[in-house]
């Protein structure tokens, strides 16, 4: 399998679904079913194919595998693509939530049918590429392609203030970036080279490091996103379509932190070091803040977009600790939110789909005509909140156990996070599952239909299985998040040491 080009078949193969579907003509339901059908079978084979990587990767090796390298832009750059233990997870979470954006659009899409599944499928060929890219230049390609697909998800296909929501997110998003594209050049400069491998393994001078990470923070940050960066997120949510909430939650949050561990760690390592404390707090801060802010919502996903943020920081706060524990946690903790969030955004939808409202006090009593649907969220609830033997305690566990042995203050106030996260979720669940259904339009709504069900019951089963058992998830990540922590202590000593032989 080494030698057949797997990850560029990932990568572009939603891409001749795209153009497939732009060949089909017309409006008509017909042309709309089929564009509905290629685009379904497209990410499915996809995945599929991606599953191979799983089932090819060595464990044992923190080395680039399934590596491509081509000659781009006349020579002046390449073509350049693998995956480690780290990367390779995310693409694996990228090609399967695909699929369930699809089938969750299947009904709920009824305009622009064809250009809609075109966006998704050119959506996620650029989010993959992200993940495999090793090269700067085509990592930002990739990187700052995929806004524009997701502008037109909101845009077009999004609510009442979706014009405004789908420019803020791409001029939030696109202002961070334009600093990591001026430090990107700076790196080519200085090192002569844009190939990640060989940038890993370059000694950045110690007053350059500060600027090229204060440069790709910006950008990462935003994309997270971190407070105080992040009040484009509940706005993208609120007036995304479900599957566009799915996908940005799921998968478009974890590029910022995927940054991080690509970049910021390995390349800029002394001033990670030094920009920790502030990163410790800016963390603390938004678990904290955006919890309260959560518990006083009245929009059903403006709360758990609010939720997102609190989540993500405990990513960036388990990342930049470095210990095995917190740099484990954050990743396992971005893959947890990725089935979690894109669950309860899906739940979401559910019940959109029946009353047209997001609205908190529309329901109530749900349980007594929707158990089905009252389970599942339960389900996905817990996750939210951390209850062990799901997958979000996992991860939120080994941040704080991770962030605890650098900081016990942080993780004190970080730990308060848990509990008000309890606070917000139950609340949400107990006003709209529980108590009497006394609203007439909610006497006939109708529970989950097979069509939900086939993409709630797989997500149900991962969150339960890698909350129970989540090595095999693990065990990918544990040799490349050795090397990565290795490297980085290595660099901080040698610095450490060196300032100490040049004091009088």
């Amino acid at each position: 399998m080494t030698d057949w080009p797997i990850l560029s078949a990932v990568t572009f193969l939603p891409l001749i679904g795209a153009a497939f579907i732009f060949l089909i003509r017309g409006e008509t339901e017909g042309a709309q079913q089929n564009a509905r059908y290629v685009a379904l079978w497209t990410t499915v084979i996809t995945f599929l194919i991606s599953l191979l990587i799983w089932v090819d990767f060595n464990n044992a090796t923190a080395d680039f595998q399934f590596v491509e390298r081509h000659d781009w832009l006349g020579g002046a750059f390449n073509y350049y693509m693998g995956v480690d233990g780290i990367s390779m997870l995310f693409v694996i979470l990228t090609t399967f939530l695909m699929p369930i954006c699809i089938i969750a659009s299947w009904d709920s899409i009824q305009n622009r049918v064809r250009e809609y599944m075109i966006a998704f499928l050119i959506l996620e060929t650029l989010v993959i590429g992200v993940f495999c890219a090793l090269d700067l230049v085509l990592f930002y390609v990739f990187f700052e392609g995929g806004l524009i697909p997701m502008f037109l998800i909101i845009g077009v296909w999004g609510g009442k203030r979706r014009v405004y929501a789908s420019f803020k997110f791409f001029l939030y998003t696109l202002a961070g970036s334009v600093l990591m594209l001026i430090a990107i050049m700076a790196m080519y400069w200085q090192a002569g080279t844009t190939e990640i491998p060989k940038l890993l393994a370059h000694d950045f001078p110690a007053e350059m490091q500060t600027w090229l990470w204060i440069a790709f923070f910006a950008s990462f940050a935003v994309k997270m996103p971190m407070w105080p960066v992040h009040t484009w997120l509940p706005d993208a949510h609120v007036e995304a379509p479900t599957a566009g909430s799915v996908i940005l939650a799921g998968i478009l949050l974890k590029l910022g932190g995927y940054g991080f561990l690509r970049f910021s760690i390995p390349m800029f390592p002394i001033a990670s070091a030094d920009f920790a404390p502030i990163v410790f707090w800016m963390s603390a801060i938004a678990i904290v803040y955006t919890s309260l802010v959560a518990l006083a919502q009245e929009d059903i996903k403006k709360l758990i977009a609010y939720s997102s943020v609190a989540h993500m920081g405990f990513v960036t706060m388990g990342i930049f600790t470095g210990t095995a524990q917190g740099i484990e946690g954050g990743i396992f903790q971005m893959l947890s939110h990725g089935l979690v969030s894109a669950a309860l955004f899906l739940c979401v939808g559910v019940v959109y789909d029946r009353m047209h409202t997001r609205e908190i006090a529309a329901y109530g009593g749900l349980v007594n005509n929707m158990p089905i649907f009252a389970f599942t969220f339960m389900v996905f609830t817990m996750a939210n909140v951390g209850l062990p033997g799901t997958s979000g305690f996992v991860g939120e566990f080994l941040t704080l156990i991770g962030t605890f042995k650098v900081n016990s203050w942080v993780a004190f106030v970080a730990t308060s996070g848990v509990i008000l996260s309890a606070g917000y979720a139950l609340w949400l669940y107990r006003r709209v599952v529980f108590g009497e259904l006394e609203k007439p339009n909610l006497k006939t709504i109708k529970d989950m239909n097979r069509r939900e069900m086939s993409y709630l019951i797989p997500l149900i089963i991962l969150t339960i299985l890698f909350g129970v058992y989540p090595k095999p998830i693990l065990d990918v990540m544990s040799v490349s998040v050795d090397k990565l922590i290795t490297d980085y202590n290595q660099a901080v000593l040698v610095f450490d040491q060196a300032k100490i032989a040049l004091k009088p």
